[in-house]
């Protein structure tokens, strides 16, 4: 107890205690006394008010130009969006021009059968088939701001990839289907699905989740014929293993776009006889 009393009744150090009653015996404070010191302090203080202020000012006559500048940016921006969005417009009508030529071309070359442009997806189709619906699981991993596709990476299994969507289509092609579409994206022989960081590209056209497969066909037997197939079976097991969402159906009419242009730039038609 006597180290506790001790403690509380000197709780100042000796040697602190000591060097306060000097000073204060030689009437140091913590003000200035003599006039040198306090004209010195006085000075210090008028000079950082002086800064303050001018800083104040330049902040105040530069808040315009500033506000001018950001405006500037912004009309730029809008500017170039605006050029932007009406040159995509332009190439969608180059786009759907080329189609139409094509399928024309088409048409007078197949003597008014649509069958050659409906198995290269140049003309819109319909009929029965199945609907086939694929999206991440419930628990991807997302993003800052709650996106699951801005997770970087593809360790995050939860999330369907570029080589599962080929694995899909491609099971659908041999099991019978006549037309594919990928989220209204029509595929042909000549269609890629890859990856692009984190996204789907079919035709370098990004694709967001959940992914909508319409195939044409025999609507059950295409649909029997996949589930049993491989790729269907691939499918399942990232349904059962990593939580991939799925979901078929077979469906009375379902429709298909024309592809938005197919271009062959290097197979040409052979005309000659085949060699024995």
């Amino acid at each position: 107890m006597s180290l506790l009393t001790n403690v509380m009744d000197h709780s100042l150090d000796d040697g602190y205690a000591e060097a306060a009653a000097r000073k204060k015996a030689e009437g140091a404070g913590g003000m200035p006394r003599t006039v040198r010191a306090k004209l010195g302090l006085a000075a210090g203080l008028v000079l950082a008010a002086l800064v303050v202020t001018v800083g104040a000012a330049q902040a105040r006559i530069a808040a315009p130009t500033v506000a001018k500048e950001r405006q500037e940016l912004i009309d730029r921006v809008q500017r170039e969006t605006a050029a932007a969005d009406k040159l995509e417009a332009s190439v969608d009508d180059l786009r759907d021009d080329v189609s139409a030529r094509q399928r024309a071309a088409l048409k007078n070359r197949g003597g008014g059968n649509d069958l050659v442009g409906i198995l290269s997806g140049a003309v819109a189709v319909h009929g029965p088939g199945v609907k086939l619906v694929v999206n991440d699981a419930k628990e991807a991993t997302t993003g800052g701001d709650g996106n699951p596709r801005e997770t970087s990476g593809f360790s995050d299994t939860g999330r369907v990839r570029d080589r599962d969507m080929q694995r899909v289509v491609n099971g659908l092609w041999e099991s019978g289907a006549e037309a594919i579409a990928i989220n209204g994206q029509r595929l042909t022989a000549l269609s890629a699905i890859r990856a692009a960081g984190d996204a789907i590209l079919v035709d370098n056209r990004p694709l967001v989740p959940p992914y909508t497969v319409l195939a044409v066909g025999d609507g059950q037997r295409l649909s029997t014929s996949f589930q049993n197939s491989a790729d269907g079976l691939y499918l399942h097991a990232l349904q059962q293993n990593y939580g991939i969402r799925t979901a078929i159906s077979t469906e009375g009419d379902v429709r298909l776009p024309a592809a938005p242009s197919v271009i062959v730039r290097t197979a040409q038609q052979s005309t000659g006889k085949g060699t024995s």
